[in-house]
This record gives C-alpha cells, sequence and structure tokens, in this order.
C-alpha cells in the first residue's frame, strides 16, 4: 500500500462537507458505503444555509479573537451553541482560554 502524506489539513464545516459529497455523487453518480452513511448523518444535521454559514464565519473572524483558530470556528459554526455553557465546552478538549467578554461577542453574532 502506498504511503500517504498529507499536503495541507483545513477544517470544513458540516455544511461544506455536505456541499462537498453532492460534488462528488453527482460526478461518480454514487457515493461509498461510508461516504454514504456520512451524507445521512448530514441530511438529518445540517440545516444552516451555506450563505448564512459564510456570513457568521466572517463576523466571527471580524472579533479578531486572538487565540481562536479556524478548526475553532468551524466547530462554533457545527453546533451553533445558544449558551455560554455550551460554547465553553467546544474548546474544553483544547488547551485554549477565551475572555467572557469574548464569549459574549460570539454568542450575540451567532444569535443575530
Amino acid at each position: 500500500m502506498p504511503e500517504i502524506t498529507v499536503i495541507n489539513e483545513v477544517p470544513i464545516t458540516m455544511m461544506e462537507m455536505k456541499k462537498k459529497l453532492d460534488g462528488i455523487e453527482k460526478r461518480d453518480k454514487e457515493l461509498n458505503f461510508r461516504a454514504k452513511k456520512v451524507k445521512e448523518y448530514l441530511d438529518i444535521f445540517v440545516t444552516k444555509e451555506n450563505k448564512k454559514n459564510e456570513e457568521l464565519k466572517k463576523k466571527i473572524i471580524a472579533l479578531s479573537i486572538s487565540r481562536l483558530r479556524e478548526r475553532h470556528i468551524t466547530k462554533i459554526l457545527d453546533i451553533m451553541p445558544n449558551d455560554i455553557d455550551s460554547l465553553k465546552i467546544l474548546f474544553s478538549g483544547d488547551n485554549i482560554t477565551i475572555k467572557q467578554e469574548d464569549l459574549d461577542n460570539i454568542l450575540k453574532v451567532i444569535q443575530e
């Protein structure tokens, strides 16, 4: 089996993944087993429109929170937390601390 090297790793939202799978399905006419399962999952859980997701992403980036990375933003867009505790849980796996005022600003952007 050939060795696979990762050239670039970019986090994408579930909405972007759904669009990519739709494109693959159109191209190949049929998805493999794993891709079908992922598509079924995304059909259930992805409800936001892509334009709204892009808008929210730009607004969160515009907050210019220093320690917030693109992978964190994609987590926020996928989960769309409703309160501070849910938002804090998204960052619990990483060694990151974000100020309370920044968390409040993120929630304001999401709830608009």
